[in-house]
């Protein structure tokens, strides 16, 4: 198998456990879930970082995300949100390989596009469907807790992923 090939199988095993994870965890803040198929995005980023790559988990993560949001609105703003969170993450983390990349700066690089995914989602959204409150007190209340859970997980995964991605030569 080349490493096309398993960097694919790779990203659609992640994005795939991102929606199972996506599914069974219940609301943790005021109705509203971590999104770890939004980790799980990240993570297949982080372990192949090509612009296909980035297409394709950003592209399955929205229309995932889309077909399973309860949120008014959340349709468009998961597809319209993915790609452009994706794409600004991988910039982040080209910039943060250049420097190292472990689990402290894969936590960091969750956390910030944790938070670039829910400001970005939240606009649309409100563009879309308007909000019952202000685009601070969303951020403050569910976009900033959730990057921290986030941010853990990413912590306990990033290393175990890592692992097992270099010794299936699955790294770029």
């Amino acid at each position: 198998m080349n490493t096309n090939t398993k960097s694919l199988a790779l990203t659609s095993v992640l994005i795939a456990l991102g929606y199972v994870f996506h599914t069974v965890v219940p609301p943790l803040f005021f109705g509203m879930k971590p999104d770890l198929l939004l980790v799980m995005m990240f993570l297949a980023i982080m372990l192949s970082p090509t612009k296909q790559n980035v297409i394709i988990a950003s592209m399955a993560a929205g229309v995932i995300s889309a077909l399973t949001t309860g949120m008014a609105g959340g349709q468009i703003a998961n597809i319209v949100e993915k790609p452009i969170t994706a794409f600004i993450f991988l910039a982040m983390f080209l910039l943060a390989k250049k420097v190292k990349v472990n689990a402290i700066s894969a936590v960091l690089l969750t956390v910030v596009g944790t938070i670039i995914s829910g400001t970005l989602f939240l606009m649309v959204a409100m563009l879309v469907a308007g909000l019952p409150g202000t685009l601070l007190s969303f951020i403050g209340m569910i976009v900033v807790p959730t990057s921290i859970v986030s941010g853990l997980i990413m912590f306990f995964i990033y290393p175990i992923a890592e692992r097992l991605s270099k010794r299936s030569n699955l790294t770029a």
